[in-house]
């Protein structure tokens, strides 16, 4: 097909691509953007990416890898955790609408994580068969694979949408997916492709890339705004910092750590913990406590800052949010009231801040900061001896007890290993955690349970010299079809840990039945559907699927287990260590 003339003169900076067809197009438009990965989960209508990729690179051409990746759940997790580590971008590609609705929960974590993927699948064939290349042919199932729209599938959980269609630029329409996703709040796009387009040939043409296109610049605070915030700070009694998603950029980290230790504020992690935001050991920083005492909040994107009731901050309390999505556009339902609320970029904020606050800073603020300092220091103190004691005190329980299982966990991973988090237990696995380093610490971004293993092992590909530990409940562990994840460790080399805690119980249908229903039928019954007991053995589900496993009953044993686990890492082979947990609210 000949492009417009238009598309050949208009605009600055457009690329040369040659000739071949949209597929061609596609690859190299998603190369030029930015794009290191494709997370690939076979489809016949989207073998195009398979010939485009080996195409390119036997002619020496940039294109992103193809990871073979054998369920689709496992593939956009894995992108996401591949964003989170890298700083950067990645796709996914799957069969028609049966491949996008195996994509299943982790479409909801990637609309929650504000991280750029391109999410692409092929569409049924329409054309009549014989009529064009890449019409309708094969088996009966073409016909059946048609809905009436697709993208309806994912449209409430990604920023743009768009179907391919003849008349479009390919290299335009990838560049133009690559733009909305790395753009302010980032997050998924949906990018389809019709058989019947995107084999037609294409003579040589242009287009412009991502970074042609432009992404905006990151928003800079308001002024004002920010002087009243450094204002409020500098002569609040009891300020706080409150964090989840600004460590998406780990510039952010240090930044805040000077700007918090100038003031003596303390900091606390939202609800929805993401990133790591700032440093889990040091002084200042309070793990999951009470605002109830706090004056001044300052809230730092956090979707769920705080729990509303008891140690919500009080209704005298001055808050002040800053988010790129400040009044969080994407959820219906949002009853968080604040004094201030500024769509920013937090480390310009955190910056702009800490100059604002030297300007404020008088003689007569320093005894009361470093009052509150010696206060931050002496109940992370006592915070951090109260974990060891409780936690000592459980040591030789069994089953094995959850707080001394998190407390080795916290004591036996070092400073080279990243936790890919996706737990939902009381007390939180962050509390025993000393995470220091920069993208160290993830947490599920979204609520659909089992993102870990696929987030892991993208992970891994981003940072191949850091330790990958999932660590994830076992219900949540099956939701996230680990062994299509292990596999893909396995073959590519690029293996990670899992620590399962397996107490055979979902906490949904278990705890929460229990607490809306004290005393109710479903509790003299037995919970039924609240246990999968007796479990599956996951070590042997490990090794079948080319890893590592071992079954760990003995709370002396965590630890040389933990370490067994690492070094089968490091030495390139997936592994899983699931330890046996009491089953929740019922004796084993």
């Amino acid at each position: 097909m000949n492009v417009e003339d238009a598309t050949q003169s208009t605009g600055r900076q457009w690329t040369d691509a040659p000739a071949g067809d949209y597929g061609d197009a596609i690859v190299a438009s998603a190369a030029a953007g930015g794009v290191d990965y494709l997370f690939f989960t076979s489809g016949s209508e989207i073998g195009f990416l398979q010939e485009a990729i080996a195409k390119a690179n036997a002619l020496g051409r940039k294109a992103p890898r193809l990871i073979t990746v054998t369920h689709e759940h496992t593939s956009l997790n894995a992108a996401l955790g591949y964003a989170a580590m890298s700083g950067g971008l990645a796709m996914t590609a799957a069969h028609v609408d049966i491949g996008t609705q195996h994509y299943g929960g982790a479409v909801h974590t990637a609309w929650h994580s504000g991280l750029p993927v391109v999410i692409t699948a092929g569409t049924a064939p329409t054309a009549y068969p014989g009529s064009t290349r890449g019409a309708r042919e094969g088996g009966g199932y073409i016909w059946v694979q048609q809905s009436f729209d697709q993208h309806s599938i994912v449209r409430p959980y990604v920023k743009w949408d768009k179907r391919l269609e003849a008349h479009d630029n390919p290299g335009l329409l990838m560049s133009r997916a690559i733009q909305v996703a790395l753009n302010e709040p980032r997050g998924p796009v949906y990018l389809s492709f019709p058989p019947e387009a995107v084999l037609r040939p294409l003579e040589a043409t242009r287009f412009p890339t991502a970074q042609q296109l432009c992404v905006a610049e990151p928003m800079a605070p308001d002024p004002g705004s920010i002087d009243e915030i450094a204002r409020r700070l500098v002569a609040a009694r009891n300020p706080a910092v409150v964090v989840s998603h600004s460590g998406r950029n780990p510039r952010t980290i240090q930044p805040l750590v000077q700007l918090c230790e100038a003031l003596a504020l303390r900091v606390f992690p939202g609800r929805l913990r993401s990133y790591h935001c700032f440093p889990m050991a040091h002084p200042l920083y309070q793990g999951v406590g009470s605002l109830a005492d706090s004056d001044v909040v300052l809230v730092l994107e956090a979707a769920v800052p705080w729990l509303p009731g008891p140690e919500e901050p009080p209704s005298s309390a001055w808050v002040a949010v800053v988010d790129v999505d400040p009044i969080k556009e994407r959820i219906p339902t949002f009853e968080f009231t604040a004094n201030l609320r500024m769509a920013a970029d937090s480390l310009k904020t955190i910056q702009a801040l800490r100059a604002a606050v030297d300007r404020h800073l008088g003689p007569q603020h320093r005894g009361t900061i470093e009052d509150r300092r010696s206060a931050s220091v002496q109940a992370s103190r006592a915070r951090w001896l109260d974990v060891e004691q409780q936690a000592r005190a459980r040591s030789t329980s069994n089953p094995i007890d959850l707080q001394w299982l998190q407390y080795v966990i916290g004591q036996t991973l070092d400073d080279n290993c990243v936790i890919v988090d996706d737990t939902i237990v009381d007390p939180p696995l962050h509390n025993y955690l000393r995470c220091s380093r920069e993208r160290s610490y993830f947490r599920n971004p979204g609520s659909s349970g089992g993102w870990a293993p696929g987030a892991a092992f993208g992970a891994k590909l981003a940072a191949p010299d850091r330790d990958i530990v999932a660590v994830t409940g076992d219900g949540f562990y099956m939701f996230g079809t680990a062994t299509a994840a292990i596999w893909s460790a396995a073959h590519y080399q690029a293996p990670f840990l899992s620590i399962v805690y397996q107490n055979r119980s979902y906490s949904t249908g278990v705890t929460r039945v229990a607490r809306m229903y004290p005393d109710g039928f479903a509790a003299r019954a037995g919970f039924e559907g609240g246990y999968f007991d007796p479990p599956m053995d996951f070590a042997k589900e490990a090794e079948a699927a080319g890893g590592w496993g071992e079954n760990v009953r003995d709370p002396a044993e965590i630890a040389p287990a933990i370490r067994r686990g690492l070094q089968q890492v490091r030495q390139g082979r997936p592994a899983v260590v699931a330890v046996w947990l009491p089953r929740l609210l019922q004796p084993d």
